[in-house]
């Protein structure tokens, strides 16, 4: 008998809770009285505008133009460079988007799993969840409000892991990567879309921290990223540098 998307979702966990609850179309894991001081940046993000306009608007335009539009990738090219970069050609899989934000790329991801196969998107922002589960009707989908800084998944439980447009909001995001590493199986492919910082714009390091200081918002420079991976033993790094962007992958070995 083939187990249903969530009852596979709930054997991924650390800690299956006591009574799982997904009436509102996803699993949360943060309690209401969970402190946190979101950034400026992390604000917007947990707006209930900004899921509306997101997939339509947002990505496509900002994370468009930082790709150098229109001789860098268009969204569907971005999705299929993924789906490529991870491994995802059809076969089962079991996938994990950190920071799903309203889906978007989780249902990229989706296509490249088969029928068998699983994508869970984690996001900490409820109305970007709300948005996310309202416009995913593909059962094989699964989404979890919780944090990407401390995943809650078991060891070694996904083939694939992204990140996609958010490792530049995170409060701690060499955390998170060693979470999505922590996570991902040995043999497993890491996919990070996020900000660079362009050799040919010299920005003097003190105007970088307080940008990060006063939005959340963290410019990584060409090295800090595939330097966070190889340290942490990834091998088969690749890069694509992007005016704005970088998108970074990798295997974990076997």
């Amino acid at each position: 008998m083939v187990r249903s998307s969530t009852a596979r979702l709930l054997a991924l966990l650390r800690e299956e809770p006591t009574r799982p609850d997904l009436s509102q179309g996803f699993l949360d894991l943060l309690p209401p009285e969970t402190p946190r001081s979101p950034s400026l940046a992390q604000s917007v993000m947990e707006t209930t505008f900004l899921p509306k306009i997101y997939e339509r608007f947002w990505r496509p335009i900002g994370f468009n133009v930082a790709k150098g539009w229109p001789l860098g990738p268009d969204t569907a090219t971005e999705h299929a460079m993924a789906r490529d970069w991870l491994g995802l050609s059809g076969a089962p899989a079991t996938v994990l988007d950190v920071a799903c934000g309203p889906g978007n790329v989780t249902r990229a991801l989706s296509e490249g799993v088969g029928k068998d196969g699983l994508v869970i998107g984690l996001d900490a922002s409820q109305p970007m969840l709300t948005r996310a589960a309202k416009d995913t009707t593909d059962p094989k989908i699964q989404y979890v409000r919780g944090d990407a800084t401390d995943l809650p998944f078991r060891d070694a439980a996904f083939d694939a892991v992204s990140c996609f447009g958010a490792l530049y909001l995170f409060n701690d995001p060499w955390a998170a990567i060693d979470g999505m590493t922590r996570a991902l199986k040995p043999g497993g492919h890491l996919v990070i879309l996020t900000s660079r910082h362009p050799a040919i714009l010299p920005t003097p390091p003190a105007a970088r921290s307080l940008l990060r200081r006063t939005t959340g918002y963290k410019i990584f420079g060409d090295k800090e990223i595939t330097a966070a991976l190889r340290t942490r033993g990834f091998k088969n790094i690749k890069q694509h540098r992007y005016p704005f962007m970088q998108l970074v992958g990798a295997s974990r070995p076997h």
